[in-house]
């Protein structure tokens, strides 16, 4: 179960509608993929959430040498050698992406070679689904009029196919933003879950007032109201709210988790998989979590590789707080266009009636179709070479 080569893969294909929320705006997904194989030929996958080609220069140059020749099976150890050997200089950002993709890749050997679906790997009962909460709602337009419309469409198709809960994105603006909450609201039953997300467009002030605004319309929760960088202010939209706040897709590793843990900044944690450290570092936050009843649901904003590390994850974390009445579970499921997500893999996750369909096949359960892979590369955009490279160990 050594590790004979490590290969990378910058993949990206342009949008059809491009889209911005309060922060940035997208006309291209793009991501990074890694594939470890083993000397008797098992295979695993990962990504990295990041910029790629920033992910694809750490994976290459400086994790994939500390691991060529090293036994699989020593997950807990090859994490804490490539943690070492970068916190003098990435305790958060890409560096951690980085490791994060390798971790997902080793566990989905790990869970292969089980036999096991990987949810099922790392203890979990058995399970067939778990229900979704659809991501959407970006802005598509200047004016807050068609913006509105175009989210009350959204969000009434959504409840067609299944959906029992939406999220929209906000950060307008406090009068903009309630007429955003109340055209998704007023578009859906009333036993749909409504969570909304800012994407820290605010100060603690500014969030403050949007979030006692928004009370009225029920929501479920306020994810990310403040910068990822401001603790303090975190604590002070949860105190001043009746909403629960939601963050952590920008923060990495148990220890920024815990300041905002022992700062009781959250109701629930956001950790990427492909961001965080991984599966490894993501069983540690969602352990330093159930000290303090925090929910633990990942956020999943990439190919069906990262979703697939979310869902089975999310699988196999316990319900917090523990109770004979469980809240019930709700996931991810980012349904803005992106052709990585849905066509490198043989059979993407299947979605029924809202929910994520388990799979039950070994380790990830999505089959990487490395042929589809050409017509996302850069050379295939036009926008340069290939940026695909191996790196083998002479191990045999």
């Amino acid at each position: 179960m050594r590790i004979a080569s490590i290969e990378s893969f910058v993949l990206r294909t342009k949008l059809d509608r491009p889209f911005r929320f309060s922060q940035w705006s997208y006309s291209v997904r793009a991501t990074t993929l890694v594939c470890v194989r083993t000397v008797d030929g098992c295979e695993g996958w990962g990504e990295a959430y990041g910029p790629p080609e920033v992910a694809k220069a750490a994976i290459d140059t400086f994790f994939t040498p500390l691991l060529l020749g090293r036994d699989i099976r020593e997950r807990e150890s090859l994490w804490h050698l490539m943690f070492a050997r970068s916190v003098d200089y990435g305790q958060k950002g890409i560096m951690i992406a980085a490791i994060s993709a390798i971790d997902i890749a080793l566990w989905d050997i790990a869970a292969r070679a089980a036999e096991l679906p990987l949810y099922r790997f790392l203890g979990a009962a058995e399970q067939t689904s778990i229900p979704c909460y659809a991501t959407g709602f970006y802005f598509t337009s200047e004016k807050v009029d068609e913006i509105a419309k175009s989210f009350a469409d959204e969000a009434a198709c959504l409840v067609d196919r299944g959906f029992r809960a939406v999220k929209l994105k906000i950060g307008l603006g406090v009068e903009n933003d309630l007429r955003l909450i109340k055209a998704v609201r007023d578009a859906v039953p009333k036993s749909t879950r409504v969570m909304m997300d800012a994407n820290h467009a605010y100060n603690s002030t500014t969030a403050i007032h949007v979030g006692r605004r928004a009370e009225e319309h029920d929501i479920s929760w306020f994810e990310e109201p403040v910068s990822p960088l401001d603790v303090e202010g975190y604590r002070a939209v949860r105190r001043e709210i009746s909403i629960p706040v939601a963050g952590g897709e920008c923060e990495y590793t148990r220890f920024g988790f815990a300041s905002l843990f022992q700062a009781q900044c959250l109701d629930f944690a956001q950790p990427d998989l492909c961001a965080c450290g991984g599966i490894t570092e993501a069983l540690k936050i969602a352990t330093l979590a159930s000290l303090r009843s925090v929910h633990v649901t990942p956020h999943a904003w990439g190919t069906s590789i990262g979703q697939a590390a979310a869902l089975h994850f999310y699988a196999a974390q316990i319900n917090n707080p523990a109770t004979l009445v469980p809240e019930e579970k709700w996931i991810e499921c980012d349904q803005s266009e992106n052709r990585l997500r849905d066509e490198i893999v043989r059979d993407p996750i299947r979605l029924e009636n809202g929910c994520w369909v388990l799979p039950q096949t070994p380790g990830l359960g999505v089959e990487v179709e490395r042929s589809r892979f050409a017509k996302f590369t850069d050379r295939a955009s036009g926008n340069g070479t290939e940026t695909r490279k191996i790196y083998t160990n002479s191990v045999s």
